[in-house]
């Protein structure tokens, strides 16, 4: 089974309310082949929500203990995170997922590239905590980009 970020099959789940829908991977999910999970709305987080980044590293120095994830206004939401990871990875534990599917540069999901933490839309090399749990659990996950690149 297949695991997709919620969001790149059109539910309007990000943080500003908003979908980025990738046709494709909708179609996966109508034809039963994919499931879709937001480790966001997983952890208890509500949509529209205030944005966050990782501050002090990447989804694996949040895991360690190492790194926070904030929102915009200064509240630390680390907490939330975790949990939406953790439930994402007994979700793929369950479904026995073969790939995982994950949006690109979220502070949950980001598989290659995450926002820098200063808020000004500055990206850097890193996975989202979601991505760097599943990951360290042995699940293959990509990117939007990389799975429309094997799609080809």
């Amino acid at each position: 089974m297949i695991i997709v970020s919620s969001c790149l099959a059109g539910k309007e789940c990000r943080y500003n309310g908003t979908h980025s829908l990738v046709k494709k991977i909708q179609q996966l999910v109508n034809e039963k082949k994919a499931m879709m999970v937001c480790p966001e709305l997983l952890g208890g987080f509500s949509t529209p929500r205030e944005p966050a980044e990782i501050i002090g590293g990447t989804g694996k120095d949040v895991l360690d203990g190492k790194a926070s994830i904030i929102a915009k206004s200064g509240k630390d939401v680390t907490e939330q995170y975790l949990a939406g990871a953790y439930k994402t990875l007994d979700f793929a534990k369950k479904v026995k997922a073969t790939y995982i599917v994950l949006k690109e540069y979220s502070p949950s999901c980001g598989s290659q590239l995450i926002y820098n933490g200063s808020f000004t839309h500055t990206k850097i090399n890193g996975e989202g905590v979601t991505a760097a749990l599943l990951r360290k659990e042995g699940f293959k996950v990509i990117s939007e980009t990389e799975f429309l690149e094997m799609m080809i």
